[in-house]
């Protein structure tokens, strides 16, 4: 009975050890084979790869080294019959070789990542200075003007008008050019310093193809350097967890050719044109250009259903005019499904200039807001509870947030805003390329279950 014994314990051990070095095995042939792997590197980086690959070396040795000796252990010192373990509580032999061989690997860690941060904290003398702006949640992108110089900013000026912050009496910020959009445009083979600055909370700088990223922290300037080296799209994303929008913040940088590139910065406005659209604002023009809206939205933008026309009043300018660009350009109402879109988009196209869009934005924020009549009924508790996750961008009492991008709800058209929930959730709006806001939207519209959740957060809108 004990030579079985014996023998079931042998066999037991011998398979733990096969175990062992099956998970060894197992574990290099993953990461051999593995699809998950390094991003096709688009900047001068190469160094973040090679230290990286150095890491999985050292480690990867290491691992295997010791789960081979832990194999061989279970074997060679297993419980024999007749065989007595021995106590030896120091080996300085062992100790110093053990030391000696960690020693080595760690600097084999290190010292290249040393290196390659001394690398990255000394910015070369022809990088072209480019600033990033996080907010929740959104990036805004800001250039250096004629001068080459870009100029002071402070959150304390950041306003509605001056949403960069802009120092207005600062002669270097005049021409500077402002994107307030998610796309970050660099010419091939550009050196660019990248300002960051955060608005508001912390937020995190990443282009995984470009091998850098920084954190950006409110009151203070932090920066990353890269060269472009690859034509292309490469997506930003915000690897700080930031809010309850963390996931929707996203952005691109696009590499292009020089050529291409000044072709695309000559249409930005600078912050002195931008200052100057502002005080140039006629709502005499913009009342003779909304006759040609008045048919369906009606001579006070109160709307109409019966048209599809939504109600427009009460909206903020900002918005209303991005819609209309977006109308101009495809943006919106160009999906095959998307019926009464698609009837705006040859409405949109007859404002022939951003100063006509912009006066006519304007005057429809000027019409009297009265609350459109409620036609949704649904469990406004449960609405409620669903609402939480809007107000973080629309307000906890639906009155939009400018700086969140984001529309006002309350007393809006309660079938259009259902409509438009539906529109988002199945891919009818918000999926065009250029509509990064839609894309939130879209995000967001797929947390609602059903039609149900629906309605119900709809009518508790309607009680804002």
């Amino acid at each position: 009975m004990m030579g079985l014994n014996s023998l079931g314990r042998g066999i037991r051990i011998m398979l733990m050890a096969i175990v062992v070095l099956l998970l060894v095995v197992g574990s290099v042939l993953f990461h051999i084979y593995s699809p998950w792997w390094l991003t096709p590197i688009a900047s001068n980086w190469t160094s973040m790869d090679d230290t990286l690959v150095l890491t999985f070396w050292v480690t990867g040795v290491v691992f295997v080294l010791i789960n081979v000796f832990m194999a061989y252990s279970i074997m060679r010192y297993r419980h024999r019959e007749g065989h007595r373990a021995e106590y030896e509580p120091e080996n300085k032999k062992l100790e110093y070789w053990l030391t000696g061989i960690t020693t080595v690997g760690v600097i084999a860690m290190l010292a290249p990542g040393l290196a390659t941060w001394a690398d990255f904290v000394q910015v070369p003398e022809n990088a072209v200075e480019v600033e990033a702006v996080g907010q929740q949640w959104h990036w805004s992108f800001r250039y250096p003007g004629e001068d080459g110089v870009l100029g002071t900013v402070a959150n304390r000026h950041v306003s509605t008008d001056n949403p960069f912050g802009m120092n207005p009496d600062d002669p270097n910020g005049q021409d500077d050019i402002l994107v307030v959009g998610n796309k970050l445009h660099l010419p091939l083979g550009q050196v660019t310093n990248l300002l960051l600055r955060s608005k508001d909370v912390l937020h995190d700088f990443a282009v995984p193809q470009f091998r850098v990223k920084m954190d950006l922290i409110p009151g203070t300037v932090t920066y990353q350097w890269f060269e472009t080296t690859k034509i292309g799209q490469y997506e930003i994303l915000c690897e700080e967890l930031c809010g309850m929008g963390h996931f929707v913040m996203r952005g691109h940088v696009v590499v292009e050719e020089e050529a291409d590139y000044q072709a695309w910065i000559k249409t930005q406005p600078t912050y002195a044109q931008q200052q100057a659209s502002l005080k140039a604002i006629d709502l005499a023009k913009g009342e003779a250009l909304y006759g040609n809206c008045v048919a369906c939205h009606g001579p006070e933008g109160q709307g109409n259903k019966l048209l599809n026309a939504p109600k427009i009043a009460g909206q903020e300018p900002h918005y209303i005019a991005r819609q209309l660009n977006y109308f101009k350009t495809g943006v919106r109402g160009s999906h095959e499904d998307d019926v009464f879109g698609r009837m705006m988009a040859p409405m949109a196209a007859v404002l022939g200039t951003p100063a006509e869009i912009r006066n006519v934005s304007a005057y429809i924020a000027a019409l009297p807001n009265t609350p459109a009549l409620a036609t949704i009924e649904g469990n406004i508790f449960r609405g409620q509870k669903i609402y939480a996750n809007c107000a973080n961008c629309h307000g906890l009492q639906g009155q939009g947030v400018e700086a969140m991008n984001a529309p006002v709800a309350a007393g809006m058209s309660d079938w259009y805003m259902m409509t438009q929930l539906q529109n988002f959730k199945h891919g009818v709006r918000g999926t065009h390329n250029e509509d990064f806001y839609g894309d939130q939207m879209v995000l967001m519209a797929d947390t609602l279950a059903d039609d149900s959740a629906i309605t119900d957060v709809v009518a508790y809108i309607n009680t804002l």
